[in-house]
């Protein structure tokens, strides 16, 4: 089963696939939007192209576990993406994964605009390794 992962952001949604098998991320990219209704389609598009059966939507949680704006925000994109898409979209606690996508590329010697251009990619990847490794375990 092919699942997807989406970090959503306000100028940057990374998109992560998992591998048919379901166990290892595989193809990533950044949809660079800052509309909406482009993010949608572009991923409804790459679900459709890459089979996937399942999208994991990143859910920003602040630190202390309380629920704002941004959670709001992707509720929004949750409710759009089903529409959209007609697959299940599952809500993923999404906290520090950008700070740890942009540690990783740092201690990976990539230079600030390299970071900057692939960081929600990556981002996107950790949300997909994380729901994986649940979905292992469970």
């Amino acid at each position: 089963m092919r699942i997807m992962a989406i970090d959503y952001g306000d100028a940057h949604t990374g998109i992560a696939i998992s591998d048919p098998t379901g166990l290892l991320a595989g193809f990533t990219t950044v949809i660079n939007s800052r509309r909406q209704e482009v993010v949608v389609e572009q991923v409804t598009l790459l679900a459709k192209e890459h089979g996937a059966e399942e999208l994991v939507l990143g859910h920003p949680v602040n630190m202390d576990g309380t629920l704002g704006p941004r959670s709001e925000k992707a509720k929004a994109m949750k409710a759009l993406l089903e529409e959209a898409t007609a697959l299940p979209v599952v809500l993923w606690d999404e906290r520090r994964t950008t700070i740890d996508a942009r540690n990783i590329l740092f201690n990976s010697g990539k230079n600030a605009k390299q970071r900057k251009k692939v960081v929600d990619a990556v981002a996107a990847s950790l949300i997909l390794e994380g729901y994986l490794t649940f979905k292992k375990s469970h």
